[in-house]
C-alpha cells in the first residue's frame, strides 16, 4: 500500500566486541521474578530430562573434582614407600634375610585403574548429558519458532503497523537464540560451576582448614581487581559498541547512496567523517582491550600469590607432620581449579538475567492481543458475485481518533471502482477493512449480502486479489511466484496468465524463461516487469474482486500501456477496487468514491463529478494545473 501509518524503523545490529575476561553489560528483565516462573512453567514438558541433565552435570563434576584428591593418595603411597626403603637401607645390616621393601606398584596400579574409570565415568556423563540438552534445547527452540510462527499468523496488522520490524525479527530470531543457547550451554555450566565450587571447597576444608582460609584470603584481592578493570573498561567498551554502531551506519549509508554522494561532490566531507568516527573507535577500543587485557594477567598473579601462602604454609605443616605432601599437592591442584567456576559462577547472574530479558520478550510477542476469533463455521455464499456494500462502517485505528464516519456505499459485481482522496483521507483504510486486516469498530461489511465477519478470515481473502503499488516477489522461479496464489495451476494455465498480462514475450527473453530464480540481487527485471508478473499472478488466482493500487507511477510510458491493458484484462467482470493517486487513470471507472477526512464525501462516474465543481473537481484540476505549470 503506498499510505503507511507509521513509519518502520529498523535498529542497527550491533557486533559485539569483547576482550579477554569481559563481561557484558546485558539487557535486564522488568520482571525477573515472574518471567523465571513462566518459563519453568513453559519447560514442564521437558522436566524429566531435564532433571537427568542435571544429576549427570553433577556426577560429571564430582567425578573430576575426586581427581586431585587420589593423585595426592598416590603421590603420599610413593612417599610411604620410598620412606620404607630408605629406613630400610639405613636399618639393614649385612648378612639380614628380611626382604627388602618397595615400591607397592599394585596398589598404584588399582588407583591409577580407579582414577581412569573416574574420567571415563566423567566423559560419559558429560557426552550424556550434553546429548541430553541439546536435544532438549533444540526441541524448545523449535516449539518456541512454531507458536511464534502461530502467533504472526494471528495477529492482527495493528501490531506490526505499530512495532518496527527490527524488534519484531529481533523477538522471533535473537531472543529465542538466546533462549536457545543458555539451555544449550549455559544451564549446563551453570550446574558445573555451582557443583565445582561447593565441591572444591568441601575437598579444600577435608585436606586442611588453615591453608584454605590462607587461598580464600586471596580471593577479595582478586575481585576488587576485576571489578575496578571491569567498571573502567565498561565505559570504553559502550564507546567503542557506538563507535562500531556509526560506523557502520555510515558505510552502509555511503554505499547505498554512492551515486549521489558522487553526484554531489560529498566524497571527502564522507572521508573525513569517516576517518573522525575510525580514530574515534580505534581510541575507544584500543583503552577497552588493553584494560580488559589487563584481567587475566592480574588474575594470574593473585592466583600465585595464593600458591606461594598455600605453598609455604603446607611446608610448615608438613614439616609438623599435621599435613602429608600428596594433600599438599592435591590442595595446589584444587587451588589451580577454584578460579575457573569463580569466573563462572560471577557470570551466572548476568547469563540469568538475559535468558529472562529474552524469555520476556518472547512472552510478551506471545501473549499480544490477537485477532478476533473466527467463526466456527463459515457461512455465505459458495459463488461469489462480487456484491460490496458499506453499512454505516465506524472505525478508528485508536478509540479515541475515528478515522471512518458512519461510511455507506454500494457496489454493484462487476464494477470498477476507484477510490480517490487526498494522502491519509482514508483510502487504504478502506482496503484495510475489507480484507479484514482491521475490524470496523461499527457498522458491517457486506459481500454479496454476507457480513464478512461471518466468514473466515482465509476464505475472505482467498475472494480477493491484489495488485500492489510496489511490486512484490519472492525468492523462488518466476513460475512459482505465478503460481503462488494457485499452487495446482499447470504450465498451460501459468503461460495463459502470462500471455494476459502481457509478461510471456519478456520471460522467454530471460535466461532460464519461467524457470529463472528471482531474488533480492535480481537487477535484469525492470520495475514495470515485475508489475506484470504481479498482474499474471492475480489472473492466475482468478479472484471475484480486486484491489489494485495504481501500478504504474515509477514506470515507463510503454510499459505503463502495457500494464494498463493487463490491468484492463484482469479487471473485466469482476468487482475492482482501485486506489487512485493518478485521476486521468480512472476516467472510465463505474463509480468513483471520493474520501476525505474518513467519509466519502462524493460519489459518481467522472462526468457527474466534474459537473458538480466539488471536492472532486478541485483534485482533479490541482492536479492537471500542476501538469501545465
Amino acid at each position: 500500500m503506498t499510505e503507511n501509518k507509521n513509519n518502520q524503523k529498523q535498529s542497527k545490529p550491533i557486533m559485539p566486541m569483547r576482550g579477554p575476561g569481559y563481561m557484558i553489560k546485558i539487557e535486564k528483565a522488568r520482571n525477573f521474578k515472574d518471567t523465571m516462573k513462566n518459563l519453568i512453567v513453559y519447560l514442564r514438558p521437558f522436566w524429566s530430562p531435564i532433571i537427568v541433565v542435571v544429576i549427570f552435570a553433577i556426577f560429571s563434576t564430582a567425578f573430576i573434582i575426586l581427581s586431585p584428591k587420589i593423585l595426592g593418595g598416590m603421590t603420599n603411597q610413593i612417599v610411604s614407600d620410598f620412606m620404607d626403603i630408605k629406613a630400610y637401607d639405613n636399618a639393614a645390616s649385612p648378612g639380614e634375610l628380611s626382604p627388602r621393601p618397595g615400591v607397592n606398584f599394585g596398589v598404584l596400579g588399582h588407583t591409577a585403574m580407579l582414577l581412569i574409570v573416574l574420567y571415563l565415568l566423567s566423559a560419559l556423563f558429560g557426552y550424556i548429558q550434553g546429548w541430553l540438552m541439546a536435544d532438549v534445547a533444540q526441541k524448545i527452540t523449535y516449539d518456541f519458532r512454531k507458536a511464534i510462527s502461530k502467533k504472526i499468523n494471528r495477529l492482527p496488522l495493528k501490531y506490526f503497523d505499530d512495532k518496527a520490524h527490527g524488534d519484531i525479527l529481533s523477538r522471533v530470531i535473537n531472543d529465542v537464540d538466546t533462549l536457545s543457547q543458555t539451555l544449550n550451554q549455559s544451564l549446563t555450566q551453570i550446574i558445573t560451576a555451582v557443583t565445582a565450587l561447593v565441591g572444591i571447597l568441601i575437598m579444600m576444608f577435608l585436606i586442611n582448614w588453615l591453608m584454605t582460609l590462607v587461598a580464600l584470603m586471596i580471593l577479595p584481592l582478586s575481585l576488587a581487581a576485576i571489578s575496578a578493570i571491569i567498571k573502567r573498561s565498561q565505559k570504553h567498551f559502550r564507546d567503542q559498541q557506538d563507535s562500531l554502531g556509526r560506523i557502520n551506519g555510515h558505510i552502509e549509508e555511503m554505499y547505498a547512496g554512492h551515486n549521489i554522494v558522487k553526484v554531489f561532490g560529498g566524497e571527502k566531507r564522507s572521508l573525513n567523517k569517516f576517518r573522525s568516527m575510525n580514530e574515534q573507535l580505534h581510541d575507544s577500543a584500543w583503552q577497552a582491550q588493553f584494560l580488559s587485557g589487563l584481567m587475566m594477567p592480574l588474575m594470574s598473579f593473585f592466583g600465585n600469590l595464593g600458591y606461594v601462602g598455600v605453598s609455604v604454609l603446607g611446608g610448615i605443616l608438613a614439616l609438623r607432620g599435621r599435613v602429608s605432601i600428596g594433600d599438599i599437592q592435591a590442595f595446589i591442584h584444587y587451588v589451580q581449579q577454584f578460579n575457573q567456576p569463580i569466573v563462572q559462577t560471577a557470570n551466572i547472574a548476568n547469563i540469568l538475567q538475559s535468558t529472562a530479558a529474552a524469555a520476556e520478550r518472547v512472552f510478551e510477542f506471545l501473549d499480544e492481543a490477537e485477532e478476533t476469533r473466527e467463526p466456527e463455521k463459515s457461512t455465505g455464499p459458495s459463488d461469489v458475485r462480487g456484491k460490496v456494500e458499506f453499512k454505516g462502517v465506524v472505525f478508528g485505528y485508536e478509540p479515541e481518533k475515528t478515522v471512518i464516519k458512519g461510511l455507506n456505499a454500494k457496489i454493484d459485481p462487476g464494477k470498477r471502482v476507484a477510490i480517490v482522496g487526498p494522502t491519509g483521507a482514508g483510502k487504504t483504510t478502506l482496503v484495510n477493512l475489507l480484507m479484514r486486516f482491521y475490524e470496523v469498530n461499527g457498522g458491517a461489511i457486506l459481500v454479496d449480502g454476507t457480513d464478512i465477519r461471518e466468514l473466515k478470515r482465509s476464505r475472505l481473502r482467498r475472494l480477493f486479489g491484489m495488485v500492489l503499488q510496489d511490486a512484490w516477489l519472492f525468492n523462488g522461479t518466476i513460475r512459482d511466484n505465478i503460481a503462488y496464489g494457485n499452487q495446482s495451476a499447470t504450465e498451460e494455465e501459468i503461460i495463459a496468465a502470462a500471455e494476459a498480462a502481457h509478461a510471456d514475450q519478456f520471460i522467454r527473453t530471460l535466461p532460464g524463461g519461467y524457470d529463472m530464480e528471482l531474488n533480492e540481487e535480481t537487477d535484469n527485471i525492470s520495475q514495470g516487469e515485475k508489475q506484470l508478473l504481479t498482474i499474471a499472478r492475480a489472473m492466475l488466482s482468478d479472484p471475484p474482486i480486486l484491489i489494485l493500487d495504481e501500478a504504474t507511477s515509477s514506470v515507463d510510458t510503454r510499459t505503463e500501456v502495457l500494464i494498463q491493458k493487463a490491468m484492463d484484462k484482469l479487471m473485466r467482470n469482476r468487482t475492482s477496487f482501485v486506489i487512485a493517486h493518478r485521476l486521468s487513470t480512472i476516467r472510465n471507472a463505474d463509480l468513483i468514491l471520493v474520501v476525505n477526512d474518513g467519509n466519502i464525501v462524493e460519489q459518481g462516474r467522472h462526468g457527474e463529478l466534474i459537473a458538480r465543481q466539488g471536492f472532486y473537481s478541485s483534485l482533479y484540476n490541482s492536479q492537471f494545473g500542476l501538469a501545465d505549470r
